[in-house]
């Protein structure tokens, strides 16, 4: 395929699904691994609530689901997903393995960045009496906000290169092109031009991200 016009609203069509899948799949990745990430942090034997047997549990589902690589979850997922969006491939079908994949990796970077908290922070706030809850919100995850920003940047690049996997099969968006196009109708030109496109996609989320830390870093 030339570059032409057709190539162009190709590669915006494709840009905006892969756009769509990575922002909803971000979004609601967080909404379930933020929690567990907190969960995690606040039940290990240093955190405020000590639960060893919660713990214990919630790492071992987090590292197994990480250990899976994203192809093959996102294969074992198929019946899953097909009940939750009615279809396993395009952008609505791999939204959901997305957020599958997203969830424990994200869990992992919001422990990582509210154990970097001073532990002399929160011993302060606890013996204002502050009650867990204000310690949480205003303490760990206000102290770790910058943190908990790169950890975003870092998620949008981890889920922008998941979803370009996807289009092994038949995932859609940016990845669906290169595979078509690039892989089974030979077109490496348009492959090349694809793989541009994500890399300044990439480039551009991650100064979003690196602005958006630096200007809530107070230190």
């Amino acid at each position: 395929m030339e570059f032409n016009a057709e190539l162009v609203k190709l590669l915006l069509d494709g840009l905006w699904d892969t756009l769509i899948m990575v922002i909803v799949s971000t979004t609601l990745g967080y909404a379930l691994g933020l929690p567990l990430g907190v969960i995690l942090t606040i039940t290990d034997k240093d955190g405020i609530s000590p639960h060893p047997l919660v713990y214990k549990i919630m790492d071992i589902v987090v590292n197994i689901l990480r250990s899976i690589p994203f192809l093959i979850l996102l294969i074992m997922l198929i019946p899953f997903t097909k009940a939750v969006v009615g279809q396993s491939y395009g952008t609505a079908g791999t939204i959901v393995p997305l957020t599958v994949a997203a969830a424990p990796f994200i869990a992992r970077l919001v422990e990582s960045s509210l154990k970097e908290v001073d532990k002399g922070v929160i011993e302060a706030a606890q013996s204002m009496g502050a009650n867990k809850r204000t310690i949480i919100l205003k303490v760990l995850i206000g102290e770790a906000r910058t943190g908990l920003l790169v950890g975003i940047t870092i998620s949008l690049g981890t889920i922008l290169g998941y979803s370009a996997m996807a289009g092994v099969v038949g995932g859609g968006g940016l990845g669906d092109i290169a595979i078509r196009y690039g892989y089974y109708r030979w077109e490496t030109g348009t492959m090349l031009v694809t793989v541009a496109v994500l890399v300044v996609l990439m480039q551009i989320l991650q100064g979003i991200g690196n602005f958006l830390s630096k200007k809530v870093d107070r230190r």
